[in-house]
């Protein structure tokens, strides 16, 4: 068990090119095809972190069955005119709002959901 603990950290502390190395052994050697990895970075440093993604875009893809009531949620969450936000609503797929934040962005998807809209976040 102890072998398996040292082996298991000596993997964990892998740098990037060293994993990269393994990777061709396997494939060559053993024929052995490892699946892609993420590398989160350790102890060697070795990695970059994988980022989490911090801003979106709410994206319109179709106003459904209530174009009006969508309309003028789209107007409230936007503060766009009553013209510009019927522009949006009839330009689907039309991006919404840019950059925010997934806390903002999930809560103006549902907002436009409960209207009977489809919305999706990129």
């Amino acid at each position: 068990m102890a072998e398996l603990k040292d082996f298991a950290e000596q993997l964990v502390n892998l740098t990037v090119k060293e994993v990269n190395e393994l990777a061709t052994i396997l494939k060559d050697e053993y024929g052995i095809e490892p699946a892609a990895a993420v590398v989160v970075g350790g102890a060697a440093g070795g990695g970059e972190a994988a980022e989490e993604k911090s801003e979106f875009d709410v994206i319109l893809t179709e106003a459904g069955a209530s174009k009006l009531k969508v309309v003028k949620a789209v107007k409230e969450l936007t503060g766009l005119g009553l013209k510009e936000a019927k522009a949006l609503v009839d330009g689907t797929p039309s991006a919404i709002k840019e950059g925010v934040s997934k806390e903002e962005a999930e809560g103006i998807k549902t907002s436009l959901e409960e209207v009977g809209a489809s919305v999706e976040l990129k």
